[in-house]
């Protein structure tokens, strides 16, 4: 019998500031929790209903269905859910290239683009400390597994941007070079905007090159593309023109 204490604590993760006091956060799904477990992510404790699931660890409780629903934050529960402990953040690698989003606010937008790096091997990811925590339920599950790959420091944009001023910083707009056109570098910053507002003012005046993706359309009547999709598109764009020099 799973103790209530387990129970509160494990879906009190749910909320930000719970995850924060704690220093932990959920991750549900064989494949999502097997990537954790083989990353320097620490696991507090596992939760399983497939008896076949005790060789992972030997951290590990195995409960019934109803048990599993009763600390599952998906409609639903897979048979597996752990519960790991929240790795502080490493040092931001500058050399490279570096996505910085601002004030992203969808959980599926943000665990897409941390997938998105991880897939385009860009280290590092940095946040404006108002783009949704990367360790909510719904980013985690998102990502399956990259989260563990791909480093990301939550800090003030601005002056990052600022202190790095010496880089290029790549802003993403509705106006600006056609990304095709480009010639663009393998190192530097590239900025992507809230989905609503884009690139915040403050922000955009700290980019110094600014790039759209031209719409082809024949109406043109598509407002805009998705931030996670336009990620997308613009890593693979820097990454073939990479390749090419």
């Amino acid at each position: 019998m799973l103790p209530k204490s387990q129970i509160k604590l494990i879906t009190s993760l749910a909320q930000k500031k719970y995850r924060i006091s704690l220093g932990l956060f959920i991750a549900e799904g064989y494949k999502t929790v097997k990537e954790l477990l083989d990353s320097p992510m620490k696991l507090h404790r596992l939760y399983i209903t497939n008896p076949e699931y005790r060789s992972l660890t030997k951290n590990h409780t195995l409960i019934s269905d109803i048990e599993l629903k009763k600390i599952s934050l998906l409609k639903t529960p897979n048979d597996i859910l752990g519960v790991f402990k929240i790795p502080d953040s490493d040092h931001i690698d500058t050399r490279g290239l570096i996505v910085a989003l601002d004030d992203i606010r969808d959980p599926g937008n943000l665990g897409t683009i941390i997938r998105l790096c991880d897939w385009f091997g860009v280290k590092s990811l940095v946040c404006s400390t108002n783009t949704v925590d990367c360790y909510n339920p719904k980013v985690v599950q998102a990502t399956m597994g990259s989260l563990s790959r791909v480093n990301l420091s939550y800090l003030d944009l601005q002056k990052f941007l600022k202190d790095n001023s010496d880089k290029p910083i790549y802003g993403t707009f509705m106006e600006g070079q056609d990304i095709y056109k480009e010639t663009l570098s393998d190192t530097g910053i590239i900025v992507m905007g809230n989905e609503a507002n884009g690139i915040s003012e403050p922000i955009a005046r700290l980019t110094n090159k600014r790039l759209v993706i031209p719409q082809f359309g024949e109406t043109k009547a598509t407002e805009s593309l998705n931030v996670a999709t336009a990620t997308s598109i613009i890593l693979s764009e820097f990454r073939r023109s990479s390749t090419e020099k």
